[in-house]
Protein backbone atom coordinates (compact mmCIF):
# COMPACT_ATOMS: atom_id res chain seq x y z
CA UNK A 1 0.00 0.00 0.00
CA UNK A 2 2.62 2.44 1.07
CA UNK A 3 4.29 1.98 -1.96
CA UNK A 4 1.67 2.25 -4.06
CA UNK A 5 0.45 5.38 -2.84
CA UNK A 6 4.07 7.14 -3.89
CA UNK A 7 2.78 6.92 -7.89
CA UNK A 8 -1.28 6.64 -7.90
CA UNK A 9 -4.25 8.08 -5.82
CA UNK A 10 -4.95 6.34 -2.26
CA UNK A 11 -9.08 6.29 -3.28
CA UNK A 12 -7.43 3.90 -6.35
CA UNK A 13 -6.07 1.54 -3.82
CA UNK A 14 -7.91 -1.44 -3.04
CA UNK A 15 -7.06 -3.66 0.04
CA UNK A 16 -7.94 -7.42 -1.04
CA UNK A 17 -8.66 -10.30 0.50
CA UNK A 18 -7.22 -13.79 0.76
CA UNK A 19 -9.29 -14.41 -2.00
CA UNK A 20 -8.15 -11.86 -4.55
CA UNK A 21 -5.10 -11.21 -3.00
CA UNK A 22 -3.13 -14.24 -1.83
CA UNK A 23 -1.60 -16.21 -4.69
CA UNK A 24 -1.19 -20.14 -4.29
CA UNK A 25 -0.86 -22.78 -6.63
CA UNK A 26 -2.17 -25.37 -4.55
CA UNK A 27 -3.25 -27.20 -1.88
CA UNK A 28 0.78 -26.87 -0.94
CA UNK A 29 3.83 -25.33 -2.22
CA UNK A 30 5.23 -21.88 -2.60
CA UNK A 31 2.55 -19.09 -2.36
CA UNK A 32 2.33 -15.68 -1.08
CA UNK A 33 0.46 -12.20 -0.76
CA UNK A 34 -0.19 -10.63 -4.43
CA UNK A 35 -0.68 -7.16 -5.77
CA UNK A 36 -2.66 -6.37 -8.96
CA UNK A 37 -2.71 -4.14 -11.07
CA UNK A 38 -6.36 -3.37 -13.00
CA UNK A 39 -7.45 -1.28 -15.78
CA UNK A 40 -10.71 0.12 -16.92
CA UNK A 41 -11.41 -0.22 -20.67
CA UNK A 42 -15.31 0.96 -20.59
CA UNK A 43 -16.03 3.86 -22.52
CA UNK A 44 -16.83 7.25 -20.96
CA UNK A 45 -20.40 6.64 -20.34
CA UNK A 46 -20.04 3.56 -18.48
CA UNK A 47 -17.14 4.80 -16.30
CA UNK A 48 -19.84 8.12 -15.36
CA UNK A 49 -22.40 5.78 -14.39
CA UNK A 50 -20.23 2.90 -12.57
CA UNK A 51 -17.07 3.62 -10.60
CA UNK A 52 -14.33 0.68 -12.14
CA UNK A 53 -13.08 0.35 -8.25
CA UNK A 54 -16.42 -1.39 -7.84
CA UNK A 55 -15.91 -3.80 -10.62
CA UNK A 56 -12.48 -5.06 -9.68
CA UNK A 57 -12.46 -8.79 -9.58
CA UNK A 58 -16.14 -9.08 -10.04
CA UNK A 59 -16.08 -10.55 -13.80
CA UNK A 60 -16.52 -7.69 -15.67
CA UNK A 61 -15.38 -8.12 -19.29
CA UNK A 62 -13.71 -4.72 -19.13
CA UNK A 63 -12.45 -4.06 -15.81
CA UNK A 64 -9.97 -6.86 -16.02
CA UNK A 65 -6.55 -7.67 -14.48
CA UNK A 66 -3.04 -6.97 -16.79
CA UNK A 67 -0.40 -7.57 -14.19
CA UNK A 68 0.18 -9.89 -11.12
CA UNK A 69 2.99 -9.50 -8.53
CA UNK A 70 2.95 -12.65 -5.96
CA UNK A 71 5.24 -12.18 -3.43
CA UNK A 72 6.95 -15.37 -2.58
CA UNK A 73 7.50 -15.58 0.97
CA UNK A 74 5.45 -18.69 2.17
CA UNK A 75 5.74 -22.27 1.83
CA UNK A 76 2.37 -24.16 2.67
CA UNK A 77 2.55 -27.12 4.47
CA UNK A 78 0.19 -30.25 4.09
CA UNK A 79 -1.26 -29.51 7.62
CA UNK A 80 -2.36 -25.85 5.60
CA UNK A 81 -0.21 -23.83 8.00
CA UNK A 82 2.61 -21.30 6.59
CA UNK A 83 6.37 -21.41 6.98
CA UNK A 84 8.61 -18.87 5.68
CA UNK A 85 10.84 -19.46 2.89
CA UNK A 86 14.46 -19.66 2.90
CA UNK A 87 14.71 -17.63 -0.10
CA UNK A 88 12.29 -15.04 -0.68
CA UNK A 89 11.33 -13.55 -4.61
CA UNK A 90 8.70 -12.06 -6.38
CA UNK A 91 7.05 -14.04 -9.01
CA UNK A 92 5.13 -11.41 -11.73
CA UNK A 93 2.73 -12.64 -14.40
CA UNK A 94 1.48 -9.83 -16.74
CA UNK A 95 -1.30 -11.35 -19.82
CA UNK A 96 0.36 -10.58 -23.24
CA UNK A 97 -2.88 -10.80 -25.15
CA UNK A 98 -5.19 -8.43 -22.43
CA UNK A 99 -1.65 -5.80 -22.61
CA UNK A 100 -1.74 -5.66 -26.26
CA UNK A 101 -5.33 -5.22 -26.11
CA UNK A 102 -5.23 -2.13 -24.05
CA UNK A 103 -2.43 -0.45 -25.55
CA UNK A 104 -3.98 -0.70 -28.77
CA UNK A 105 -7.45 0.10 -27.27
CA UNK A 106 -9.60 -2.34 -28.34
CA UNK A 107 -12.65 -4.08 -26.09
CA UNK A 108 -11.34 -7.45 -27.17
CA UNK A 109 -8.37 -9.75 -27.20
CA UNK A 110 -9.36 -10.88 -30.29
CA UNK A 111 -9.84 -7.39 -32.18
CA UNK A 112 -5.98 -6.59 -31.27
CA UNK A 113 -3.59 -7.15 -33.98
CA UNK A 114 -2.66 -10.63 -32.57
CA UNK A 115 -5.36 -12.41 -33.88
CA UNK A 116 -6.59 -10.37 -36.39
CA UNK A 117 -4.70 -11.15 -39.29
CA UNK A 118 -5.10 -14.53 -38.06
CA UNK A 119 -9.31 -14.25 -38.16
CA UNK A 120 -8.90 -12.93 -41.28
CA UNK A 121 -7.45 -15.71 -42.62
CA UNK A 122 -10.09 -18.01 -40.89
CA UNK A 123 -12.92 -15.75 -42.76
CA UNK A 124 -10.90 -15.55 -46.25
CA UNK A 125 -11.14 -19.64 -46.22
CA UNK A 126 -14.55 -20.72 -45.04
CA UNK A 127 -16.33 -17.59 -46.99
CA UNK A 128 -17.92 -16.51 -44.05
CA UNK A 129 -17.69 -12.67 -42.95
CA UNK A 130 -16.27 -11.83 -39.20
CA UNK A 131 -18.71 -10.22 -36.67
CA UNK A 132 -21.49 -11.21 -39.47
CA UNK A 133 -25.15 -11.60 -37.59
CA UNK A 134 -24.29 -15.24 -36.47
CA UNK A 135 -22.44 -15.36 -33.35
CA UNK A 136 -21.15 -19.08 -33.26
CA UNK A 137 -18.96 -18.71 -36.55
CA UNK A 138 -17.21 -15.10 -34.59
CA UNK A 139 -16.75 -18.27 -31.61
CA UNK A 140 -15.42 -20.55 -33.81
CA UNK A 141 -12.91 -18.47 -35.42
CA UNK A 142 -12.13 -16.88 -32.29
CA UNK A 143 -11.34 -20.62 -30.63
CA UNK A 144 -9.57 -21.72 -33.87
CA UNK A 145 -7.06 -18.74 -33.73
CA UNK A 146 -6.50 -18.99 -30.24
CA UNK A 147 -5.90 -22.75 -30.50
CA UNK A 148 -3.93 -22.24 -33.94
CA UNK A 149 -1.45 -20.01 -31.48
CA UNK A 150 -1.63 -21.61 -28.67
CA UNK A 151 -0.30 -25.03 -30.91
CA UNK A 152 2.00 -22.86 -33.22
CA UNK A 153 3.98 -21.68 -29.91
CA UNK A 154 3.73 -25.35 -28.17
CA UNK A 155 5.60 -26.86 -31.15
CA UNK A 156 7.85 -24.11 -31.50
CA UNK A 157 8.95 -24.91 -28.15
CA UNK A 158 9.68 -28.83 -29.23
CA UNK A 159 6.31 -30.31 -27.66
CA UNK A 160 4.67 -32.16 -30.92
CA UNK A 161 1.35 -33.67 -30.93
CA UNK A 162 1.23 -37.36 -29.71
CA UNK A 163 -0.70 -39.88 -27.52
CA UNK A 164 0.29 -39.34 -24.14
CA UNK A 165 1.09 -36.34 -21.56
CA UNK A 166 1.93 -32.83 -22.94
CA UNK A 167 1.65 -34.24 -26.75
CA UNK A 168 -1.77 -35.70 -25.99
CA UNK A 169 -2.97 -31.93 -24.67
CA UNK A 170 -1.38 -30.35 -28.20
CA UNK A 171 -3.15 -33.21 -30.02
CA UNK A 172 -6.32 -32.30 -28.30
CA UNK A 173 -6.13 -28.60 -28.61
CA UNK A 174 -5.91 -29.34 -32.46
CA UNK A 175 -8.90 -31.53 -33.08
CA UNK A 176 -10.79 -29.17 -31.29
CA UNK A 177 -10.31 -26.22 -33.50
CA UNK A 178 -10.37 -29.10 -36.43
CA UNK A 179 -13.92 -29.39 -35.02
CA UNK A 180 -15.00 -25.75 -34.61
CA UNK A 181 -14.04 -25.58 -37.97
CA UNK A 182 -16.21 -28.61 -39.48
CA UNK A 183 -18.93 -27.70 -36.94
CA UNK A 184 -19.68 -23.91 -37.23
CA UNK A 185 -17.88 -22.93 -40.63
CA UNK A 186 -18.83 -26.16 -43.09
CA UNK A 187 -15.01 -26.69 -43.50
CA UNK A 188 -14.93 -30.15 -45.21
CA UNK A 189 -11.30 -30.33 -46.07
CA UNK A 190 -7.64 -29.97 -43.78
CA UNK A 191 -7.45 -26.17 -43.51
CA UNK A 192 -5.66 -25.65 -40.02
CA UNK A 193 -2.59 -26.11 -42.21
CA UNK A 194 -2.78 -23.31 -44.16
Amino acid sequence: YNYWKQFIAEDRIINGNKKDNFWEMGDTGPCGPCSEIHVDIRNEAERKKVDGKSLVNASHPHVIEIWNNVFMEFNRKADGSLEKLPAQHVDTGMGFERLCMVLQGKQSNYDSDIFQDIIRSISIRSRIEYKSSDIKTDIAMRVIADHLRAISFAIADGQLPSNNKAGYVIRRILRRAVRYGYSFLDTTEPFIYK
